[in-house]
């Protein structure tokens, strides 16, 4: 039998709960009011980031009289309360985070949204499932930069390579795949290309346990973390 995975760290937004879209809305809706009309060309610089790039990208493209910061401010703000409203799991979330948790399998959320919408996030799907949990603020850098998993994997005193990420944007699998994460992609909005170390899936209904070991890399295979 296959090892068990070190660890499985997963995205949020898009992965776990389906809140991409309210995402999409809340940008839409702020984009639309400034005079611009998103649209795919926009979309690398929405799903999957955080806050402020999502909101200097309008900024550059509406040349507002807001700032930045501001625009930044009412997205949070915006995309919180549809997420208090409104927080469904993605279809074979919650089993999969129950086989995981039966089985002993640390876990890690790993968000690019900020704490506060995290938490509101946490508070209706519970934070007992995660052993460690990461939001925007939580490292200098956040996605595609490598530097959350990193961070998720170091909280759980273990080599990235010895992890399972699980991800839905472009964004997300960039910076898990950077990491040096083992990667499961189930799209959400936009197709994901196929790579080395990347398991493409259409939900996470597809994603057990016995798929997450197959893709562990042997821990005598990594060299031991310094």
């Amino acid at each position: 039998m296959p090892a068990l995975p070190a660890a499985v760290l997963f995205d949020m937004d898009g992965t776990l709960v389906d809140t991409e879209h309210l995402w999409l809305q809340v940008t839409a809706e702020l984009a639309a009011g400034l005079g611009h009309t998103l649209t795919e060309e926009d979309l690398p610089e929405v799903l999957g980031r955080a806050i402020d790039h999502t909101a200097a990208h309008l900024y550059r493209m509406t040349r507002t009289s807001f700032t930045a910061d501001t625009l930044a401010g009412l997205l949070s703000d915006a995309f919180s309360s549809k997420v208090a409203a409104e927080v469904l799991p993605r279809p074979g979330a919650l089993a999969l985070l129950a086989e995981l948790r039966e089985a002993a399998v640390p876990t890690a959320l790993v968000s690019a949204s900020p704490r506060r919408v995290v938490d509101l996030v946490l508070g209706s799907l519970g934070d007992h499932w995660f052993t460690v949990t990461l939001a925007a603020e939580d490292t200098e850098r956040t996605k595609p930069d490598p530097a959350p998993y990193l961070a998720a994997a170091d909280r759980l005193g273990l080599d990235p390579s010895v992890c399972v990420a699980v991800e839905d944007t472009p964004t997300g699998v960039a910076s898990a795949h950077a990491a040096g994460c083992s990667v499961v992609a189930v799209p959400s909005t936009v197709p994901i290309a196929k790579a080395d170390r990347i398991t493409l899936l259409d939900s996470l209904e597809q994603a057990d346990l016995a798929l997450l070991s197959a893709l562990t890399v042997p821990t005598t295979q990594t060299a031991p973390r310094p």
